[in-house]
């Protein structure tokens, strides 16, 4: 199988986990989220974009 380049993305919790269910702050850790206002990059996998659809309402995501 060939590899092929896979496009980046920058992820940003713009708003507080505080008063969010248990399985949202879960998601938000696995993404690599410790606290507000953090920045993450990742690669663009249909396996991250489901976790960023979980929290979108706490994100804010750009093509980086």
């Amino acid at each position: 199988m060939a590899k092929t380049k896979t496009s980046k993305i920058q992820i940003k919790l713009v708003k507080s986990l505080i008063g969010c269910s248990e399985a949202q702050r879960k998601v938000a850790k696995a993404l690599g989220f410790t606290k507000k206002d953090q920045t993450v990059e990742h690669d663009n996998s249909p396996v991250i974009m489901g976790m960023v659809n979980k929290i979108s309402h706490l994100l804010e995501v750009s093509e980086g």
